[in-house]
């Protein structure tokens, strides 16, 4: 068994077959099911059931995946190393980011960081709930992740660095309710149509919880992409609970931003995997946490 294998293997898994990980690693598909075959001879176990074009994990294969993750991690740390002897001139950084957060502080921590290691890659992975991030970043898919919680992160198998809070806001087209406003009471959100987001989420957990205390709203649209929030608020589709980091963005696109009393708020925190960090992410999470304290 040798690394290559492995990655091979981790390509395949996160590509969803052989055909786009071949074409991802820039390998024919002969030399990726030769290599994986050796690598299943090596194990005595076939990793996947090939039926068809498709290639499905076995119970062999599923169990493999956080292990190679961990060896291939462990590499990429081992190879950063040495490169860090050149204070980070080169390097990659895998994190994953839930998207309200992706719009800050993810922005200002990304900005910082490149001007400070502009040599350093950053790749940003797509998580929808902080449930996501921490799977992400606990199996090692990536090295640090980003996200928001209803109360601190609990969860032993990460690191949390506690960034700060972020409060919830209400998003409101320019010619919907509550004109002239500036905070709205939650009560006041009693049959208004509300756009939300999906369940996992802070956000969505807050207006569920409204429920729950008796305040009743339509839900006029349910959307796992963050990104289509403010398309339907500005096309007067409803109203969002959003976290406040979306404030300056609504109303750079013609929408108003209403504080919800009393106020409530979201755990920002930056988690990481247990053991040694690359020395990028090392880096990432001095400066996150320096920047946390500021």
């Amino acid at each position: 068994m040798d690394i290559r294998q492995l990655e091979y293997f981790l390509a395949i898994v996160d590509r969803g077959g052989f055909n786009r990980a071949a074409s991802a690693l820039y390998v024919s598909q002969p030399s990726l099911s030769q290599a994986v075959r050796a690598l299943e001879r090596d194990l005595g176990s076939e990793l996947f059931h090939r039926i068809g074009r498709r290639a499905v994990l076995t119970e062999a294969g599923r169990a493999l995946i956080e292990p190679a993750r961990e060896a291939v991690r462990s590499l990429e740390t081992a190879r950063a190393s040495v490169v860090a002897v050149h204070e980070l001139s080169e390097g990659r950084l895998d994190m994953a980011s839930m998207p309200s957060q992706a719009v800050e502080p993810l922005t200002t921590l990304v900005s910082a960081f490149s001007h400070r290691y502009p040599g350093v890659s950053v790749a940003i992975h797509a998580a929808f709930t902080s449930r996501d991030v921490i799977d992400m970043v606990r199996t090692g898919a990536v090295e640090l992740g980003l996200l928001a919680s209803a109360g601190p992160v609990s969860d032993k198998g990460v690191v949390s660095h506690a960034l700060g809070r972020q409060r919830l806001v209400l998003v409101v087209p320019a010619d919907g309710p509550f004109s002239g406003r500036t905070a709205v009471e939650c009560r006041e959100l009693a049959g208004q149509r509300l756009i939300v987001g999906q369940s996992g989420t802070g956000m969505r957990a807050y207006v569920d919880a409204l429920r729950e205390q008796g305040i009743e709203f339509t839900v006029a649209a349910e959307t796992e992409h963050r990104v289509s929030l403010m398309p339907l608020v500005l096309a007067g589709v409803g109203l969002a609970v959003v976290t406040d980091a979306w404030r300056d963005l609504a109303r750079r696109l013609g929408a108003r931003v209403l504080d919800i009393e009393p106020e409530s708020t979201l755990d920002i925190a930056l988690v990481s995997r247990r053991g040694s960090l690359s020395p990028a992410a090392a880096a990432f999470v001095t400066a996150a946490n320096s920047a946390g304290q500021s």
